[in-house]
């Protein structure tokens, strides 16, 4: 299955709502006449590279940042803390606040805000402007998911909207796979700081892309309070975003610090640190495209598979870290299970949501924020205060707990899906 017929299945059950929140005020040709183009999904597909690579950078570079700004690999999470908790609010407030304000318009903001967020972390004197950088991202990444994912589909005709979607999607996927390793090989040949700079280019373009390509995108019916409250008034939706959190804590908590891990409790040098990243990205990636076909047909199995596979692994690290093989082994094991969750995990979340599906991605949203703001800051409060191997722990355990949320869904009786749209 390619990425075009994944999107299509995992997106299928959120398009064919008839509900008016999924009516566009103008028709998909309307929106073509007006320029509506690929280059304009992928202005938006760049721009959303630039996001998660923007929100992934510290991962690769924390040591050097704390070193150079005077504080502790814990206290350096907070890089990671800050904008998760910001954006876990931005999500549902932006899609609240912006009305029928267009959609095109409020893009172009988010990405001026991505570029000025990128050029303060670079030239910060201190950590707490760098704070004042990531702040601004987190700013912008919530609402910046929340309406580009709405509106993708009135950047093309109706039957290609699914792969419009995974076209935006991919620019997250490749981001995960060279975002991270990247901006640590780029900080290697020079420092941490041209890292940031070189992430600002990036949001410039997608900026500048987006300021020649995108059409105007009027805004789909004003969401209300009232939609927010219907979901979380169904316990499978509650259930859902529990197991959402403590998947994304879980990874997190750990992914945050594993620099730091290699680099003092493995002994790996600059070099081998990048290429473990590198490598750790590689084989999610692989694993997104491979696990497609059984994530389709067996979403419940999958994801018990998936966390069982993270929890292995974190536990595994600490025991194989004077292995420099036990622990390349463990961290492409981490790799496999995370590469495919996210995707996973986006399928379920828009099955329990066919009939409000852009409360449901905001909602997805910000659980994924806030369970990276606090994974994030958990992990590091555990670094600070016991050890950078307890942080593996930490997230293994919070995985197993994902599991025994994930095995209150029966679906003896019924298929998965039923069982989520009751």
């Amino acid at each position: 299955m390619d990425a075009n017929q994944l999107a299509g299945s995992s997106a299928r059950p959120a398009l064919a709502s008839d509900s008016a929140l999924d009516a566009p005020l103008v028709s998909t040709g309307a929106a073509a006449s007006r320029g509506a183009s690929w280059a304009a999904v992928l202005s938006v597909a760049v721009g959303s590279f630039a996001f998660v690579a923007t929100e992934y950078m510290p991962v690769g570079l924390l040591p050097q940042i704390a070193h150079d700004l005077g504080v502790t690999p814990g206290t350096a999470g907070l890089m990671v803390t800050t904008p998760g908790i910001i954006a876990a609010i931005s999500a549902p407030a932006l899609l609240l606040a912006a009305g029928r304000i267009n959609r095109r318009l409020i893009l172009l903001l988010l990405a001026a805000l991505l570029v000025a967020s990128n050029a303060i972390s670079a030239i910060a004197p201190s950590f707490a402007v760098m704070l004042v950088g990531r702040a601004l991202l987190g700013a912008s990444l919530g609402g910046f998911w929340t309406v580009a994912l709405g509106a993708s589909g009135q950047l093309v005709r109706e039957d290609q909207a699914a792969r419009a979607g995974a076209t935006i999607f991919m620019g997250i996927t490749l981001a995960t796979v060279i975002g991270v390793p990247l901006g640590t090989l780029i900080a290697d040949l020079s420092s941490w700081r041209v890292s940031f700079f070189a992430t600002a280019v990036l949001a410039g373009v997608a900026l500048a892309a987006q300021v020649v390509f995108l059409p105007s995108l009027p805004p789909k019916a004003a969401m209300r309070t009232d939609d927010f409250r219907a979901m979380l008034a169904r316990s499978n939706v509650r259930r859902s975003l529990w197991m959402v959190g403590l998947l994304f804590g879980a990874h997190f908590a750990a992914y945050t610090y594993i620099a730091p891990f290699l680099e003092r409790n493995a002994a790996f040098g600059p070099s081998w640190i990048t290429a473990v990243l590198l490598g750790f990205g590689v084989v999610g990636f692989a694993a997104n495209f491979a696990i497609s076909a059984l994530v389709t047909r067996h979403l419940k199995v999958s994801l018990l598979m998936l966390g069982a596979l993270m929890a292995a692994a974190l536990f595994a690290l600490p025991m194989l870290q004077v292995s420099r093989v036990g622990v390349i082994a463990a961290v492409m094991a981490w790799g496999i299970a995370y590469g495919a969750i996210p995707l996973s995990l986006s399928i379920w979340m828009q099955w329990t949501s066919p009939e409000r599906p852009e409360a449901g991605s905001s909602m997805f949203v910000s659980t994924v924020q806030t369970s990276i703001a606090l994974g994030s800051l958990a992990g590091g409060a555990v670094v600070d205060h016991l050890s950078i191997a307890s942080t593996m722990h930490f997230g293994g355990l919070l995985a197993v707990l994902s599991l025994l949320v994930i095995m209150t869904f029966s679906t003896r009786h019924a298929s998965l899906k039923d069982v989520l749209d009751k």
